[in-house]
């Protein structure tokens, strides 16, 4: 897969995150550093973009983009998919509330994108057929500010923070606070997120990460490994194919997708998701804490490679109906004025046969 190049990005040449970050670029013994910039053409103009290269691992934040990560780079494998819409997209592109209620679609491309806060599921309309709830929510088509950095050169670990608000006056103020955090010389980047009712109300949230991999690491006969035998496919198409729910076929044009909801089974609160290739000698781990995030759901689009060839792993607060049912469901977090729900999970990038098996012993996947 394709990134973009540098002539399509305008590099900062001084950061200004602030002053430490001259110190992690400058930090030679960490072997990490970090840079700052913005797209310059097409749908992605506009879009901040802040690049941390491990040593092992490179990963591209979009901060325009609600802190989605778009890609990580390891070497020569990239993880990310080839969205049709060709990203990132700028927000103002994007007609979240197009009546349709799936504008959500015409900006969808990163690797991780936050669904919610609001809502996270499949778009709601009111009886007179007004868009109530869009799909997916709005967090990952409002920008962050409040950017920092911090580096601690001992351990090597560096973590990006932002905070973006999804506010409307007389009805919601809901702050996510995002923290990214990577070790140099390591291929893990672990996301802490942090939401908060900033109302004197109490208030109602919903998240899901919509976490997206496809070529090169997608192919046929690539799988999906949980800690878990409960899985219900969503409707009757996946429900027809539920003995083979977590295999990967080849790409094939016109398919539609499959989605499954899983109960995840928790070790000490955590649990975790591994989609590993053919020949199980890479590999993508999810590991999110259950206590908040008690449900998983897999989204498999194995259609033609230019149409979206995808696999999605998708911990989350609830089940991606509209709002309204999983609410009825008691499936919704509720958050006191000032309330805060703390949401942690990590990406693990594996590349070769013996982390990939490391990973799905310390959890325990089938």
């Amino acid at each position: 897969m394709q990134i973009s190049s540098d002539s399509a990005i305008q590099w900062e040449q001084t950061p200004t995150l602030c002053e430490v970050v001259q110190r992690v670029s400058g930090a030679a013994d960490a072997n990490v550093s970090l840079r700052r910039g913005r797209f310059v053409s097409g749908a992605a103009d506009g879009v901040e973009v802040i690049q941390i290269d491990t040593g092992a691992i490179c990963v591209w934040v979009l901060p325009t983009r609600g802190m989605g990560i778009w890609k990580i780079q390891a070497g020569e494998q990239t993880l990310g998919w080839k969205s049709p819409v060709e990203g990132p997209v700028h927000p103002a592109l994007v007609p979240i509330h197009d009546d349709s209620g799936i504008g959500w679609l015409e900006g969808f491309d990163e690797l991780l994108v936050r669904c919610g806060l609001e809502s996270n599921g499949a778009p709601e309309w009111d009886a007179d057929g007004k868009l109530i709830y869009p799909l997916h929510g709005r967090i990952a088509n409002l920008p962050a500010g409040n950017l920092k950095v911090e580096f601690d050169a001992e351990s090597g670990r560096l973590t990006l923070s932002g905070q973006v608000n999804e506010s409307r006056l007389f009805f919601k103020n809901l702050q996510l606070e995002s923290c990214l955090t990577v070790t140099a010389g390591q291929s893990q980047v672990q996301v802490e997120d942090r939401v908060t009712n900033r109302m004197s109300q109490p208030a109602k949230t919903q998240m899901l990460y919509h976490i997206n991999v496809g070529v090169p690491l997608l192919s046929a006969g690539a799988k999906v490994r949980i800690a878990s035998t409960d899985v219900t496919g969503k409707d009757a198409t996946s429900q027809a194919e539920i003995e083979q729910w977590n295999q990967v076929g080849p790409p094939v044009s016109g398919y539609g997708e499959r989605v499954y909801f899983i109960a995840p089974e928790a070790t000490g609160d955590w649990s975790a998701a591994l989609l590993q290739s053919a020949d199980s000698q890479q590999g993508l781990g999810v590991a999110f804490d259950t206590t908040t995030l008690p449900h998983l759901v897999m989204w498999k689009n194995t259609a033609a490679v230019e149409d979206g060839y995808v696999v999605g792993l998708e911990p989350a607060t609830n089940l991606p109906n509209q709002r309204s049912q999983e609410e009825a469901a008691g499936r919704i977090v509720s958050l006191e004025p000032g309330g805060t729900v703390v949401y942690r999970l990590s990406l693990n990038v594996l590349q070769s046969a013996t982390e990939v098996e490391g990973f799905a012993s310390q959890h325990r996947l089938l």
